[in-house]
């Protein structure tokens, strides 16, 4: 991100809408954000996973030691909605019994606030300095990644679609 931009608040829509709909994807000054509304709290991220570069759209949501995480559809990777943490479980073997717990990967998803304003939610996208994982999806380089993907899988279907069954 360009720390020396200043913060900007983005309209995104009016609460009651946002609600209903639960999750909506927006671009915001060419970064595209996921906002979810999950237990009477919006939360904003980045939309592509830090991992891979998977939509977290469609991500369950899931609390992970008292931290509600969502869970990227394609690797089953696990973000902590408030801070963009990831966890994983393991166990430490160096410990007599080792026992699988949670852990942290630190901070691998940038993570944007919501603001609510007379019944209108805006979202200032993160000044947070420094690289953050899924920052590289939001790079051209990234999104040319994400395409050529998506055009891989899009090939694989429609091949597939003309297989006899």
């Amino acid at each position: 991100m360009d720390e020396k931009k200043p913060s900007r608040l983005y309209f995104i829509g009016k609460k009651e809408d946002l609600i209903q709909a639960k999750r909506t994807t927006v671009t915001l000054d060419g970064r595209d954000v996921l906002i979810i509304y999950h237990q009477r709290t919006f939360y904003a991220m980045d939309l592509q996973c830090y991992h891979a570069g998977s939509t977290l759209e469609t991500g369950d949501i899931e609390e992970i030691n008292n931290k509600l995480c969502i869970v990227c559809p394609k690797h089953k990777y696990k973000i902590t909605l408030a801070e963009g943490e990831g966890l994983y479980k393991a166990k430490n073997p160096t410990e007599a019994v080792p026992t699988l717990r949670w852990y942290s990967k630190g901070i691998k998803q940038r993570v944007h606030k919501v603001t609510e304003v007379d019944e209108d939610i805006f979202v200032t996208l993160s000044t947070c300095p420094g690289w953050i994982e899924s920052d590289y999806y939001q790079s051209e380089k990234g999104r040319a990644e994400l395409r050529k993907a998506q055009e891989s899988e899009d090939g694989e279907e429609y091949v597939n679609a003309d297989e006899d069954v």
